[in-house]
């Protein structure tokens, strides 16, 4: 299932969940998503799956996977097509 990378701003909290709205910018484009995750832990930065605690809206199928850069927490979003 091919991975594009989103951009994406955080509109706040419903039902629970954040949700995230894309920019219009898409990033890179991965044949699938595991492809970026073998890529981060090969390079010892540990990834988790949020994707259940995040809505992305207008987007069916989607992947969001946290990770820390630092002291920050960071967020990379992939819309599944």
């Amino acid at each position: 299932m091919p991975a594009t990378e989103l951009i994406v701003t955080s509109l706040g909290q419903v039902g629970g969940k954040e949700l995230l709205v894309p920019t219009g910018k898409e990033g890179s484009f991965y044949p699938h998503v595991q492809d970026w995750v073998t890529g981060q832990l090969k390079a010892k930065t540990p990834v988790k799956d949020v994707s259940t605690a995040v809505l992305v809206k207008g987007i069916k199928q989607w992947a969001v996977y946290e990770w820390k850069s630092g002291s920050k927490t960071m967020r990379t979003v992939f819309k599944i097509t």
